[in-house]
């Protein structure tokens, strides 16, 4: 149970990341964003093994909107997914598929 919260989270942001996106990629990508956060908020990375440290280092650089302005308030993850690179989303994509799977044995 110590990480069924993280577990329900980024199962939510995989689903998010799947087609079809009825608001647009974007839109979707920053669902993902939003539900990861919820997923890492206490999560103790003492607990975690070199893989999954290594994962979340990467999501937190691709979700980073250091630098990021927002003068029409639409929303700094919303920018961040608009600027997002095709590797950058299938990156995405593969981490928050890893890290839903690791969540989900960590709980087992």
């Amino acid at each position: 149970m110590k990480y069924s919260y993280p577990s329900e989270k980024f199962s939510v942001a995989r689903l998010s990341l799947m087609l079809p996106h009825p608001k647009g990629e974007a839109e979707s990508i920053m669902h993902a964003f939003h539900e990861c956060s919820l997923g890492l908020h206490d999560v103790d990375r003492d607990g975690l093994d070199d893989d999954a440290r290594k994962w979340l280092r990467e999501l937190e650089e691709l979700m980073n909107t250091g630098g990021l302005e927002d003068p029409t308030s639409k929303g700094l993850w919303l920018i961040k997914a608009e600027q997002l690179t095709i590797d950058d989303k299938f990156r995405l994509s593969h981490i928050v598929d890893e890290l839903a799977c690791w969540f989900d044995r960590a709980d087992s």
